[in-house]
């Protein structure tokens, strides 16, 4: 008994990590095609779920199709619902690795065969190209799964007469609930909902558990793979967050479907295919699976906008620390719209001045404040890009035209706050260093204490810069010509000049166009001389 039980958790591993490979393979050949694919032919989502079948029979990786359904959703690239509508196919592909394995390792006997198979692919692994190393790892991958398959039937066979349907629950409502939480711990033990599913074919197949003890314990397998699912959204984006729990949520549903179906399932089989449970269990049970995924799909491809307010709602998008002031309520109002810009960006400006003070004051930057100041920029983006357009015909509001200005300042600030290097090469420059602490200085400025003279300040120090470019410039080459500093040292402070340079011009421009906005009436866009890049 303890051979045979170490057999049949080795066939489960070889299983698994068949699994893997023939995936692994099968994703390198596929390549970009698989996303391209995904993205030209998914428009709505019925394309969508076809496009996720397909792509899941193809890579046989459920997660790469949703995995990249998620990425495209945060890219832009395709809406929620239809991102949806790949999620949902994915599942129906999901279901044909069952089908494999009935049909080729049952009724064709691969198994016989099956190490020939995983020779010859790890020979056009190591003396193929690249394409036929490829094809070599997805051909070595499906000859595992099916030594491991084979293992998996020979270790179950030495429990013939141990195991039998009677040790597990019965076929009631309360046995068929118990039956699918084993199949929960099953998918939750294996990390694979594919290798549960194998394991019912063998047990049904063996008569170690009915047909409908099976079935119980793969719709709790098919549950199962969303608890991984929900654990990988934490901490991820939002997109990813929405479609994780979409996925657990229709995978819940579609179960409970099934559970509340499969008692007229077996009714309709025995009506039309008499004697079908008693002498093909295991096609019966893949069909099972395959069939509620199947109409899980078509139920809910009409629903799938409603659905996705619904996962809209259950998972809203949680406002950024610096985007609290940004209410959607005040949209039709760019008045007060734009107060609430102007007072977020003049928070997200000081946060982005105190984190590059500290920078160049030799201090340890704060990269979580950073981080969040990123975010809360990307939302204030999205925000103005949603104020409504005044209808007086007197075109666009000077103060969003000034919080456009400030936006892109600081995305262009954030970006310099993260080179290193150059931040700390400008304190080993005494002219250079003047400048970092000069800049510094006006950067640590409590907001109470900037003002008009602020701005002068920086167009000052910017203008300094300016003038002394080029004198810098062939100081630091002759110095380095006469063995003074290094090459590669004199490059530096070159480089970090030029962004010392930089960074104070966007600095400057921040304050212009934040004291702009906090003007009752600005300017007319326009009314002033445009600034450089």
């Amino acid at each position: 008994m303890t051979l045979g039980l170490l057999q049949a958790a080795g066939g489960i591993g070889l299983f698994l990590l068949g699994m893997v490979i023939m995936t692994d393979g099968l994703r390198g050949l596929a390549g970009d095609a698989l996303q391209s694919s995904l993205r030209r032919f998914t428009r709505s989502p019925l394309s969508g779920a076809i496009s996720g079948m397909v792509a899941t029979a193809v890579v046989q990786s459920s997660s790469a199709t949703t995995v990249t359904a998620v990425g495209f959703a945060g890219a832009g690239l395709l809406t929620f619902p239809e991102a949806l509508g790949i999620v949902f196919g994915a599942n129906i592909g999901t279901t044909l690795r069952g089908w494999l394995v009935v049909l080729v390792g049952f009724r064709v006997h691969i198994g016989t065969v099956s190490s020939l198979i995983v020779l010859l692919g790890v020979l056009l692994r190591l003396f193929g190209g690249r394409r036929l190393g490829r094809i070599g790892l997805a051909l070595a991958g499906f000859g595992l799964v099916f030594v491991g398959f084979v293992s998996l039937q020979q270790g179950m066979a030495h429990f013939e007469g141990l195991v039998t349907p009677e040790i597990f629950p019965d076929d009631s409502i309360g046995g068929r609930i118990l039956l699918v939480g084993i199949g929960i711990a099953v998918t939750l033990a294996t990390q694979s909902s594919s290798a549960g599913v194998a394991t019912a074919i063998v047990a049904v197949d063996a008569g170690a558990i009915h047909f409908s003890q099976a079935a119980a314990m793969v719709i709790g397998m098919d549950v199962g793979t969303t608890v991984t699912a929900a654990l990988a959204t934490v901490g991820t984006s939002l997109p990813a967050r929405r479609t994780g729990w979409a996925h657990v949520i229709y995978n819940v549903l579609t179960g409970i479907g099934a559970f509340l179906l499969l008692p007229l399932y077996v009714w309709s089989l025995e009506g039309l295919l008499p004697g079908v449970l008693q002498h093909s269990p295991e096609l019966a049970l893949v069909g099972f699976h395959s069939a509620f995924n199947v109409l899980g799909v078509v139920v809910a491809l009409p629903l799938a906008s409603p659905f996705a307010r619904l996962v809209e709602r259950l998972v809203p998008e949680r406002p950024a620390p610096f985007a609290s002031r940004l209410d959607r309520a005040y949209l039709d109002e760019p008045g007060v719209a734009l107060r609430a810009v102007s007072a977020t960006l003049g928070e997200l400006s000081a946060a982005a001045f105190t984190v590059l003070g500290d920078s160049l004051s030799g201090r340890e930057a704060d990269a979580e404040l950073l981080e969040d100041v990123r975010e809360g920029l990307s939302q204030t983006q999205v925000y103005v890009g949603h104020i409504a357009t005044p209808e007086d015909g007197r075109g666009a509001d000077a103060r969003e035209v000034s919080a456009l200005h400030v936006i892109d300042q600081l995305r262009r600030l954030l970006d310099r706050c993260a080179q290193g290097e150059r931040i700390a090469a400008t304190r080993r420059d005494p002219a250079l260093g003047e400048a970092t602490r000069a800049l510094a200085r006006l950067l640590h400025l409590e907001d109470t204490e900037r003002s008009a003279s602020t701005e002068a300040d920086l167009g000052a120090l910017e203008a300094r810069l300016v003038d002394s470019h080029r004198d810098f410039r062939r100081h630091a080459l002759q110095r380095a010509s006469a063995d003074d500093i290094p090459n590669d040292e004199a490059l530096a402070r070159l480089d970090a000049y030029r962004w010392i340079e930089r960074v104070t011009h966007h600095v400057w421009r921040i304050h212009h166009h934040l004291r702009r906005m906090a003007l009752d009436h600005p300017p007319a866009p326009g009314a002033e001389p445009p600034e450089p890049d």
